[in-house]
């Protein structure tokens, strides 16, 4: 496995430049891993299938899916790749390579954790920042113009929320400088964590029920479908710093009389 990598990987290196493939093959990367990942969630919800665990019952428009997809796309090509092309001075100047060999396994794990708590904390607070009141009207209601989310709408959002809360993303790797592999893997686990969160389906097999501490789309739904002042549940992939600073509460209480209502009806 590891020599087909490898391989894999001299074909990359040997074709493509390393600038190539640091933007333009992320790009595409994302770009393949974010839609093949988000529009499931919008078949799903046109056919009605899983419907029972569909967290909210409203069903979105086939218009409204095709007005985010096409903001995305509009988004994706005019704000995501010139911001993929301008910091690619900042990544090789802080260390990153596609060079062989392979980062082992423990590095990549390692580098990925730190990504995932860097990112956690810096997203928390820009977030809960884009919920005060002029934020909120100008930039941040853009994203919540969908009270029901579905997987795509992870990404529709105001440029400026874009470049704001994107920081959280690549501030880990900037700050590092990873081989290139680390963060094309820490950029699909990131997007597919995002869609997940936005998929408005609980499933059984839903992170959340299995990873300690993990949000998920049941934590983060919630936020969607309230008031921008009463929302909290502001992390984006854990649980921990809402928890840590009381703006999960309402959630919480909701859960727990959920979890009630449960248990009466088996007794």
């Amino acid at each position: 496995m590891a020599s087909l990598l490898e391989s894999s990987w001299q074909y990359l290196i040997t074709n493509f430049s390393d600038f190539q493939l640091s933007c333009i093959g992320s790009f595409i990367l994302h770009e393949s891993v974010f839609f093949l990942s988000g529009l499931p969630f919008i078949v799903l919800e046109r056919l009605g299938y899983f419907s029972k665990y569909k967290i909210q019952a409203k069903i979105n428009t086939p218009e409204a899916h095709g007005n985010c997809i096409m903001r995305l796309l509009l988004y994706h090509f005019c704000v995501n790749l010139p911001v993929m092309l301008l910091s690619y001075p900042v990544f090789t100047f802080m260390g990153m390579r596609s060079s062989l060999p392979l980062p082992s396994w423990k590095e990549v794990v390692s580098q990925i954790i730190f990504y995932f708590i860097l990112e956690d904390f810096v997203f928390y607070w820009g977030h809960r920042i884009l919920h005060t009141k002029w934020l909120y009207q100008h930039v941040h209601s853009i994203h919540h113009e969908y009270a029901t989310p579905f997987g795509l709408t992870s990404e529709y959002a105001h440029p400026a929320e874009i470049l704001f809360l994107g920081f959280a993303t690549i501030v880990g790797p900037a700050i590092t400088g990873p081989h290139l592999l680390t963060l094309w893997l820490w950029m699909m686990v990131r997007v597919l964590e995002t869609v997940e969160a936005h998929c408005g389906y609980h499933f059984p097999w839903s992170p959340s029920n299995f990873i300690p501490l993990y949000g998920g789309s049941d934590f983060h739904d919630y936020h969607h479908r309230l008031l921008y002042t009463k929302s909290g549940n502001y992390s984006s992939t854990f649980v921990y710093m809402d928890w840590l600073f009381g703006t999960d509460t309402g959630f919480r209480k909701l859960k727990a009389v959920k979890n009630a209502e449960a248990e009466g009806k088996h007794m």
